[in-house]
C-alpha cells in the first residue's frame, strides 16, 4: 500500500483555511481606513498566496488551497455574494465556548440564484493559474445547507420550504459547474449545519422539523446539488463543530446522522473532526459503504500548535480500520487554522510544521 494516491482526497490532506500573515491584517485594516485601495489590497492578498501555495507544497500536500486569504469568514463571503443573500451586522455574534464571535451574518433579501459574475470564479482561476501542475488547487465553500439556518430563509420571498430549497439547490448546481468550468477539479462543502444535527440540543435551528427530517432534508440537498457533478470532480464534506479563535460552538457524536449522511450522502470523501472526545468514537463509521467515500480522520487538532503523538496517532488509524478499511482513510487536521480572519491560537511555524507532520506520519502508515 502507498501513501500516494492520485485522487482527492489525498492520505494527507486539509481543510483549507490558514493563519493570515501580519502583512495580509496590516493590509486589511489599510484598506478599511482608506489608505490603500482594492487593487493594492489584492495585490498584498495575492503575494501572500502565491507564498502559502509554495510552502504547502514544500511540506508535502498534494492539495493546496489558498488558505482563503481572500476571506474574512470560511461562510459569509461566499454566501453574501449569491443572488437574494446579502451580510449584515446582527446584535449578536455566535456562542463559542466562553467566547462570542465577531458579529457578522448573512440574511435572504430576495429570490436566492447563482451570481455568474461571484467574485470566487474569478479567484479561483487566478488560484489555478498560480499552482499551475504543481499540485491539485482545492476549492472551500459552505455547504448549501448552511443557508438552512435558523434567520435565514425570508417569509416575504419563501413562504414555502420547498420553493426555498429548490432554488437553493439550484443556486449550487449552477455554482459547482462556474467552478469545473473555471478548471476545478476538487471541491469541499463546509458543513457546520450538519455537524449541528449530532448535537444533543440543535443548536442554529429554529425550525418546527424533528431532527430526523432536518437530516432527510440536508441530504436531499446536497445529493440534489451533485445529481449531476462530473466523473472527474471530487466533492468532498467537512464537518465541523465550530473553529473560532481555537475555540468550539458544540458536541455530539456522529450516531444521531451516521445511518443517514454517511451511508447515502453521495460525496467522494467525509472529513470528520476526531481531535478531541466531542466527537465520539470511531463506530458511527461503520455507516460508511465499504469501497465508498474516503474517510479523512481529523485526529490533528488546528487549534493548538503541540504536535500530537505519534504512536497515538497510528493507534486510533488502527481503531479506525474496525470500521473503514485502511486503504479508505486519509489524515488530517481536524479543521482549517482560521476559519476566520482572527485565526487559531498558534504560530504559523507551528501550523507549517504540524502539517508537515501529517505528511509524514501519513507516508510511514501507508508505507
Amino acid at each position: 500500500m502507498t501513501s500516494t494516491i492520485t485522487k482527492a482526497p489525498f492520505r494527507a490532506d486539509h481543510v483549507g483555511s490558514l493563519l493570515r500573515p501580519e502583512v495580509l491584517h496590516q493590509a486589511r485594516k489599510d484598506f478599511k481606513e482608506g489608505n490603500i485601495s482594492a487593487g493594492q489590497l489584492r495585490e498584498v492578498e495575492t503575494q501572500e498566496i502565491k507564498h502559502i501555495v509554495d510552502k504547502q507544497i514544500e511540506v508535502g500536500l498534494q492539495a493546496v488551497t489558498d488558505g482563503e486569504f481572500r476571506r474574512r469568514f470560511w461562510h459569509t463571503d461566499f454566501l453574501e455574494h449569491l443572488n437574494g443573500i446579502e451580510g449584515y451586522v446582527p446584535e449578536h455574534g455566535y456562542k463559542f465556548d466562553g467566547i462570542e464571535t465577531e458579529r457578522y451574518d448573512i440574511r435572504c433579501n430576495g429570490k436566492i440564484s447563482f451570481n455568474p459574475n461571484h467574485p470566487f470564479i474569478e479567484d479561483f482561476i487566478e488560484f489555478k493559474e498560480i499552482v499551475g501542475d504543481k499540485a491539485v488547487a482545492k476549492q472551500t465553500i459552505p455547504s448549501p445547507n448552511q443557508l438552512f439556518n435558523a434567520g435565514i430563509q425570508n417569509p416575504e420571498f419563501y413562504p414555502d420550504l420547498e420553493e426555498f430549497t429548490n432554488d437553493i439547490i439550484q443556486a449550487y448546481r449552477d455554482a459547482i459547474k462556474a467552478f469545473y468550468d473555471a478548471g476545478c477539479r476538487y471541491i469541499q462543502l463546509d458543513d457546520v449545519y450538519i455537524a449541528g444535527l449530532c448535537a444533543p440540543t440543535l443548536p442554529f435551528s429554529s425550525s418546527n422539523l424533528t431532527r430526523e427530517k432536518l437530516i432527510d432534508l440536508a441530504l436531499h440537498v446536497v445529493n440534489s446539488v451533485l445529481e449531476d457533478k462530473p466523473e472527474d470532480l471530487t466533492v468532498t464534506t467537512h464537518l465541523c463543530r465550530g473553529n473560532y479563535r481555537s475555540t468550539w460552538a458544540f458536541e455530539g457524536a456522529y450516531d444521531k446522522i451516521a445511518p443517514t449522511l454517511f451511508a447515502k450522502e453521495n460525496v467522494d470523501g467525509f472529513f470528520l473532526e476526531y481531535d478531541d472526545d466531542r466527537s465520539g468514537d470511531f463506530k458511527p463509521l461503520e455507516y460508511i459503504p465499504n469501497g465508498g467515500a474516503q474517510v479523512v480522520l481529523g485526529i490533528f487538532t488546528s487549534k493548538f500548535g503541540e504536535l500530537e503523538d505519534k504512536e497515538t496517532i497510528k493507534a486510533r488509524v488502527q481503531e479506525a480500520t474496525n470500521y473503514v478499511p485502511l486503504e479508505q482513510l486519509c489524515i488530517s487536521p481536524q479543521c482549517g487554522f482560521a476559519s476566520t480572519h482572527h485565526g487559531n491560537k498558534l504560530t504559523e511555524d507551528e501550523q507549517w510544521a504540524k502539517l508537515k507532520y501529517i505528511v509524514d506520519v501519513a507516508n510511514e502508515i501507508w508505507e
